[in-house]
């Protein structure tokens, strides 16, 4: 639960530049009726729910809102010139450690949630994996290869060209070709989804029958959270791993390929994204 809500404001504070203030204010009330849609709150929970949705909200934007901006500052002043593989790691780390530490924060939260959680509630849940597995299949593995990259293309075609500008033919040629020498394996991703669903499920489970401490509670949900972003050895940590490096690779290489003008567009995004959050803040 910590980590969807870690996705969520962390989404939000670097999403769409005309709606980001919109999106983060709303986003106690969007992430409330999200998380009803996976556990159906009962009438004791709800406002509950509600008041540490919004007191999460106050303490990130009080104390990761402006460590985001200044990220988007470092951002802004690479942007102009070429950046290496590792710059950009270094860059995607520090994002992480942003989403790790609302994690950490909405743990004892989250503990509590899962402390109270009824046995029908986790068959409400257990039903909406099915239906999200459901999704994913359609999505991902139902499709040929060709299909599954030229979606991945779509995707990051979109999110390319928000950012940058119009791409230009040999730039789109470049992002096709990065598509497809990927080591993306939607059939690896989905066995992993599951089995961390499963995992979610059985330690909720328990919780309904052990009724644990809350220190013991949230010991057990920061475990399972840290699993999440720390994989055990094995062929997902290696596609996490590989993943990672591929994206380090292609984020540099698109970038080091772009014209001056599309650099600037993405220097007036950054600083766009800069005075959402700077307003943000100042609005608390």
């Amino acid at each position: 639960m910590a980590r969807i809500i870690g996705v969520l404001l962390l989404a939000a504070a670097l999403g769409a530049c005309s709606a980001i203030r919109l999106a983060y204010n709303n986003l106690p009330t969007v992430s409330y009726w999200w998380l009803d849609g996976y556990l159906d709150f009962d009438s004791e929970q709800a406002p509950k729910v509600r008041d540490e949705l919004a007191q999460l909200l106050d303490w990130h934007r009080q104390n990761e809102l402006p460590r985001i901006a200044s990220l988007l500052q470092e951002a802004q002043a690479l942007a102009p010139g070429e950046v290496t593989p590792a710059q950009v790691c270094i860059m995607a780390d520090r994002i992480r450690e942003r989403l790790l530490a609302v994690t950490d924060h909405a743990e004892t939260a989250g503990a509590q949630l899962a402390l109270s959680l009824t046995a029908a509630q986790l068959q409400q849940l257990e039903r909406k994996y099915a239906k999200n597995n459901a999704t994913y299949r359609k999505e991902w593995l139902d499709r040929t290869p060709a299909q599954v990259q030229e979606k991945r293309y779509d995707q990051f075609l979109d999110r390319t060209e928000d950012f940058y500008g119009r791409l230009s033919t040999e730039q789109r040629e470049l992002l096709r070709q990065q598509v497809a020498q990927s080591v993306f394996d939607p059939k690896l991703a989905d066995a992993e989804r599951r089995q961390r669903q499963q995992e979610a499920l059985a330690l909720l489970r328990g919780f309904v029958a052990d009724k644990p401490t809350p220190a013991e509670a949230r010991a057990a949900l920061h475990a399972y959270i840290q699993r999440v972003a720390e994989p055990p050895p094995g062929r997902w940590r290696d596609q996490q791993q590989a993943l990672l490096e591929e994206g380090c690779r292609n984020t540099a290489a698109l970038h080091n390929g772009t014209t001056a003008s599309q650099r600037a567009q993405a220097v007036r995004r950054l600083q766009a994204y800069q005075e959402d959050l700077r307003q943000l803040v100042a609005a608390r």
